[in-house]
């Protein structure tokens, strides 16, 4: 191949995802040109509703498939929780770079962290995961909607619309992007989701040549973690918008995972554990699945998408 069109999202950071990926090819495979297609997603015009209340599991690929359906592009650059997990039979996303922090970060301009925001300080986050932990961590906040690209949501915080906003560090490291004061949340105390800082590289099952030219961007214990992970995500027939959290670690051969689900106000939460060799790791996030749901979270989420919640 001499040229290779990537599908991308017109965010800062998804261009910057595009960038990084495109470096790295033309880096490993010298003459190789690669153009950027850039692609408005559902999810980038509905901007005025929370994503929550949108639903469908697509909101940020599907328009991206289609051109790799139709051949517009050769591969798009997805950030993995974005991704549902079932797929077009036509395509896969077949490669995982090395992740990213999957951790979240508090921003704020005045308060040094969670713990110290005053009474009923007004937050700002989209995902009904980060939701959840906050009001298990502090009831008493105030957590408001927040929708945008990353630096949008950051210059928000700034011009004084919120005491503080929760997103996720890995953007904040790949655009640069900082507050005057800031505090990492991440495990145990607060779960990312899942797939969270990984990005996927999907492409068309009958191009082995693409496949082929990706294949050294694939990251073998990125893999394991996200297909760990993601099974999980599947047991629950959950979406990205869904308060569902997931936390994995390999270590010796073997994959430890963490699994999460509450209501939006996080007053009622199942969180179990679960590990097994990596070459199982789908089926030990979907066996740890089966034990959440047994052990309350069915209820749960069958109240949240009876508040509305789609999925």
């Amino acid at each position: 191949m001499k040229t290779l069109t990537i599908a991308t999202r017109g965010s800062a950071l998804a261009l910057w995802q595009a960038e990084h990926i495109s470096a790295l090819l033309r880096a490993r495979h010298p003459g190789l040109s690669v153009n950027l297609l850039t692609i408005k997603t559902m999810g980038d015009k509905i901007l005025d509703v929370p994503l929550a209340q949108v639903g469908g599991k697509g909101l940020f690929v599907k328009e991206i498939e289609e051109a790799l359906l139709d051949g517009r592009a050769d591969i798009a650059v997805h950030s993995m929780k974005d991704v549902p997990t079932e797929l077009p039979p036509e395509l896969v996303v077949g490669v995982n770079p090395e992740r990213e922090d999957c951790t979240d970060t508090l921003l704020s301009v005045n308060f040094d962290g969670l713990k110290a925001l005053p009474r009923e300080a007004r937050v700002g986050t989209s995902s009904l995961r980060r939701q959840a932990q906050l009001k298990a961590l502090r009831p008493d906040l105030r957590v408001e909607s927040l929708r945008g690209n990353l630096d949008t949501r950051v210059r928000k915080l700034v011009e004084g619309q919120y005491d503080a906003i929760v997103v996720a560090t890995a953007g904040l490291k790949r655009l640069g992007l900082s507050a005057p004061k800031s505090e990492v949340l991440g495990p145990p105390d607060f779960l990312p989701a899942v797939a969270q800082g990984a990005l996927g590289i999907e492409y068309r099952a009958d191009r082995p040549e693409v496949a082929e030219l990706l294949a050294f961007l694939d990251h073998p214990e990125t893999k394991i973690r996200v297909r760990a992970e993601r099974g999980f995500l599947t047991g629950l027939d959950g979406g990205c918008q869904v308060p569902i959290a997931a936390h994995s670690q390999v270590m010796g051969g073997i994959v430890h995972l963490t699994g999460f689900v509450a209501d939006t106000e996080g007053g009622r939460a199942v969180r179990l554990e679960h590990a097994g060799p990596v070459a199982e790791a789908w089926e030990i996030g979907a066996e740890l699945a089966r034990r959440v749901l047994a052990a309350g979270a069915a209820e749960v989420l069958k109240e949240v998408y009876a508040a509305g919640i789609r999925h």
